[in-house]
């Protein structure tokens, strides 16, 4: 582990697009401030762990998923679409 230390306003640099700036430091609490592009995403490390269980816990789902019905014809889920576009358009004028 690489050890820094840094005043307030000053820099670290991580690769070529990540900065952290110390923000502020109040007591014991250092407030940092981190510019990354977007590709990069960044969490505080609890955070990150809670998402990583998550994902971890979700990819381990065991069971069956619900069966689906026989795949329609394409005149069939035309038919089923403009049905529902119909029923939709009925609900909106009876709550109007």
């Amino acid at each position: 582990m690489l050890v820094l230390s840094r005043q307030r306003d000053e820099r670290i640099v991580i690769g070529d697009e990540v900065e952290v700036v110390v923000v502020d430091i109040r007591g014991e609490k250092v407030r940092l401030g981190i510019v990354a592009p977007n590709t990069v995403s960044v969490h505080r490390k609890e955070i990150y762990e809670a998402i990583r269980r998550e994902n971890q816990d979700a990819a381990s789902v065991r069971g069956e998923l619900p069966r689906l019905g026989a795949p329609l014809s394409g005149a069939e889920a035309v038919r089923r679409l403009a049905q529902r576009s119909t029923e939709d358009g009925q609900n909106r004028r009876e709550i109007a």
